[in-house]
């Protein structure tokens, strides 16, 4: 069983900056894409941006321009560097992997956009 392991969130000022990572307990180039996803209270799960085995990136339009997703295959991490953070930022992030047979889960983490 594949173990995703987020960290980085916590609490920041509009306009500031957070560095998300996700740990996987196995290599990560049995997984044809990786990705963020985030929930905000009261909202249904959505995606935040995906990264493919061969780095072709996608993004939702909110985070455009401010995000970026970032893979490390040596170290089997995933990373998301959020700039510019905006209140409608605060959610709980979850890393996602997908490989041909099964999509993995992370436990979440909280990114709370406040001043």
């Amino acid at each position: 069983q594949v173990q995703l392991v987020e960290s980085g969130g916590g609490l920041v000022q509009p306009g500031g900056s957070l560095r998300l990572s996700c740990a996987a307990s196995e290599s990560i180039f049995r997984f044809n894409a990786m990705g963020w996803y985030r929930q905000a209270p009261g909202k249904e799960r959505e995606l935040v941006a995906t990264i493919t085995v061969g780095s072709r990136t996608n993004y939702a339009d909110s985070v455009k321009d401010r995000f970026t997703i970032s893979r490390d295959n040596a170290k089997n991490a995933l990373y998301l560097q959020m700039n510019s953070l905006k209140p409608e930022d605060t959610a709980v992030y979850y890393c996602n992997a997908k490989s041909l047979e099964r999509e993995f889960w992370g436990q979440g983490t909280l990114v709370t956009v406040s001043s």
